[in-house]
């Protein structure tokens, strides 16, 4: 019989203690508190993730029932929902924004490897947002629309292993743009962005540090033909070209050249006009990398479905924001979890097993990998049996 720790507090192992107690010191997270510590709300948190908690209620109510086997899991202060209300309505969420950082940190290098869909060696980054509604009326900091309130998911993830590197949380009113102005171009990465973000002065800048951008042209796009490149119709490359902006704006933002390509998809027929600075790689691949964007929205759609970042445990921006990024560290947490243990195995189906063996008493392999864990118990050859069949 296995008697060693239960599940949970093997999950929680793949934290780093460390670095999570630095980030609390560094934002004064238990500044005058007794017994519920950054890393109890953490815990209670990571749980209602896993196990897809309604409510600050159900996450009392099914933490309660466990009993002494709190102790186990490593939650140590007094469970209570207003505890927990208070954790997240009063404690900095950059706390828990700094911890996902380091699991970025840790994750990246584990999912350097992954097929990217595209025989390409160079960093690929995808840049898009998601809109997260709410009510106004409970969340009037939140304004988005006139009668409508929402919260704007900003996104900048590592395509090779779908691995978020850059988060931020803003209103609905800020318009994706401007996020640009947050990130930080490595030089020689590729930055695929939808039409969203599609600022020729920020691109420059993009250009200027020595990265890439692959993104798509408005309708109204205006230019001059300087060079045409010899094409390969047969792939959906209708025409390639080196062109340069001629209304009077664009062209004093970007000032350099430009390629253009029109793209017609095979697939669904749709015909697609890409802009990029990068001249040297040929334009099916410029095509392939863009078409790669869309792994974004599946990681949106995952974190959705998957994850309580839709129904709030409070109503604050810190409580909001505070969610999310326990959200992102759950999922960071999970991902790290996969490559670690070599599981063969989805997030997703990790993540359902996880929901139903969180108090369970068992290796974690074992739950993982449905091995057949036997232990050997001692007997005795020299017992005589009471009855004999």
């Amino acid at each position: 019989m296995y008697d060693g720790r239960i599940v949970f507090a093997q999950v929680m192992d793949f934290l780093p203690q460390y670095e999570f107690s630095k980030a609390v010191s560094r934002y004064g997270g238990e500044y005058k508190v007794r017994n519920y510590s950054c890393r109890d709300q953490f815990y209670c948190m990571a749980f209602a993730q896993l196990t897809h908690r309604e409510s600050l209620r159900d996450i009392e109510t099914c933490l309660r029932a466990a009993g002494s086997r709190l102790y186990h899991m490593g939650i140590r202060g007094h469970v209570a929902r207003s505890n927990l209300a208070r954790a997240n309505e009063s404690r900095d969420w950059r706390i828990y924004a700094d911890l996902a950082q380091v699991l970025i940190g840790v994750a990246r290098p584990l999912y350097a490897d992954e097929d990217l869909g595209v025989d390409f060696g160079q960093t690929v980054y995808a840049l898009d947002s998601t809109t997260i509604d709410l009510c106004l009326n409970i969340f009037p900091w939140a304004r988005f629309r006139r009668h409508k309130g929402a919260v704007k998911l900003h996104t900048l993830m590592d395509l090779r292993g779908s691995i978020p590197t850059f988060i931020e949380i803003t209103d609905g009113l800020v318009h994706d743009v401007n996020i640009l102005d947050a990130v930080v171009p490595e030089p020689g990465a590729y930055y695929i962005l939808d039409r969203a973000y599609l600022d020729f002065e920020r691109l420059y800048r993009v250009d200027q540090a020595g990265a890439f951008f692959v993104t798509r042209a408005h309708d109204s796009f205006r230019c001059r033909r300087l060079y045409s490149r010899p094409t390969d119709k047969t792939l959906g490359i209708q025409c390639d070209q080196d062109v340069r902006l001629v209304s009077f704006y664009p062209a004093k933002a970007y000032p350099d050249l430009l390629r253009r390509i029109r793209f017609r998809d095979p697939e669904t027929d749709k015909r697609l006009v890409f802009l990029t600075n990068q001249f040297a790689l040929v334009a099916p691949v410029i095509a392939q990398l863009f078409r790669c964007r869309w792994q974004i929205e599946l990681f949106f759609k995952w974190i959705k479905q998957h994850l309580r970042i839709k129904a709030f445990y409070g109503t604050s921006a810190n409580a909001v924001k505070t969610q999310v990024w326990i959200a992102v560290c759950v999922y960071l947490l999970v991902a790290i979890m996969k490559k670690r243990m070599h599981l063969p195995q989805s997030l997703y189906t990790i993540l359902q097993v996880l929901s139903v063996t969180v108090f369970n008493k068992e290796p974690l392999a074992e739950v993982l990998t449905h091995a057949n864990y036997k232990s050997e118990e001692p007997h005795d050859d020299n017992q005589l049996w009471l009855f004999k069949l």
